[in-house]
């Protein structure tokens, strides 16, 4: 089957080290690996492919005009985004329409309709992946202009859609309350338990590892006021990058801490930063509406599979994924992070065990073989070889 994955959103390079960038790639891996053939159409390429990738057709379209060159800001800024966008939109469309194609499969972004325009013009089914609430987070984080065009585009999206799925069941409710589309299925977040396996923990002091994007709403700052509340011997790991490292180094100089800081991590270098750890963290801060808490963490589902105990905050999809697999302590509160993280490091025996539990529910549950296979299924398409 040709299948068209798109992805019009600017701010995810397909060959980044985001998380993001990590789902469009495993999604695009598992297609590739049931047999079909997969061109990725693109605003942004990114520059990190992995070698299995190298070879992946994938096609990236310019977000800017010539004639809108030049400096903007503010609302101009913006406009000139959200045209951008629509814009990238059409050209897949007319591109796809010339030669054709068996399936869409589109994650979600502002305004692009290029699932509801090949469904209307050829009758081609699509999929429709939504993993955020892009609407309210451009509102509240940016800026967004024309708010009843983006919810337009949506309810187009999803209206014509063989299937609709989201990450998680607040993003599924946040689709439903804007749309009232009747095809929408929660499907969380997969990985690939192939590439990520258990590995024995290092000789000496456990080691805690995070691994993400350093943002505000990852708790990394909790994470290091804990590790400074320590009554066991246990050291940080942090893997990734963001607009908070800076402060974070920071912070672990002012509470005398010896962090190791990795930084940006292609993906599939992850199982080698993951091999040694000893503990998995996932210490997301409290928030004052729990649909906030909207993600499928991709994090979690690594650290099952690399065979961690997960110590997590006890928020959103989190108490359902984590059941019987890790400590949950109240967010934002480091006294509790750091007591749940000594009594593992304290404790070897308990931490395998929850590590092997981890493993076998993230084979059992969490592959991307799964999740795919759950989504194709949701679509009605039918895969040679996979029933």
């Amino acid at each position: 089957m040709r299948i068209a994955y798109v992805s019009i959103d600017p701010g995810i390079p397909v060959f980044g080290t985001k998380g993001a960038s990590v789902h469009v790639q495993e999604v695009v891996r598992e297609l590739l690996a049931r047999g079909h053939e997969v061109t990725v159409w693109t605003t942004r390429r990114g520059d990190r492919p992995p070698a299995d990738l190298a070879g992946l057709p994938v096609v990236e379209l310019p977000m800017t005009a010539p004639e809108e060159a030049g400096p903007a800001s503010g609302a101009e800024d913006a406009e000139r985004r959200e045209r951008a966008q629509r814009r990238a939109s059409d050209e897949v469309v007319r591109r796809l329409l010339a030669d054709g194609v068996d399936l869409v499969y589109e994650r979600y972004s502002l305004f692009s309709t290029v699932l509801a325009r090949l469904h209307e013009a050829a009758a081609t089914p699509g999929v429709l992946e939504v993993n955020a609430p892009l609407v309210d987070e451009q509102r509240a984080h940016r800026l967004l202009v024309d708010e009843a065009g983006a919810l337009a585009a949506l309810r187009a999206q999803t209206g014509a859609a063989a299937a609709t799925v989201c990450v998680s069941e607040p993003v599924r409710r946040w689709v439903l309350a804007r749309t009232g589309a009747a095809r929408v299925s929660t499907v969380p977040n997969g990985v690939d338990v192939r590439r990520i396996v258990p590995a024995p923990p290092g000789p000496g002091v456990p080691v805690v590892v995070f691994v993400g994007t350093l943002k505000p709403w990852h708790g990394v700052e909790d994470l290091l006021r804990a590790a400074s509340l320590a009554r066991e011997p246990w050291r940080l790991r942090i893997i990734g990058d963001g607009p908070r490292r800076a402060g974070l180094e920071e912070l672990a100089g002012r509470l005398v801490l010896r962090v190791d800081f990795r930084g940006p991590v292609a993906p599939e270098d992850v199982p080698a930063h993951l091999a040694g750890a000893a503990i998995g963290a996932a210490p997301y801060p409290r928030t004052d509406d729990e649909d906030d808490q909207y993600f499928s963490p991709l994090k979690v589902y690594e650290y099952l599979a690399a065979g961690l105990p997960v110590v997590a905050s006890r928020t959103g999809q989190l108490p359902e994924v984590l059941e019987g697999l890790g400590v949950l302590v109240p967010p934002s509160d480091p006294a509790a992070l750091a007591a749940a993280i000594d009594a593992l490091a304290a404790d070897p025996a308990r931490r395998a065990a929850l590590g092997r539990a981890g493993r076998a529910r993230a084979v059992a549950r969490h592959s991307w073989a799964d999740v795919v296979g759950r989504i194709m299924r949701l679509a009605g398409v039918a895969e040679a070889g996979h029933g």
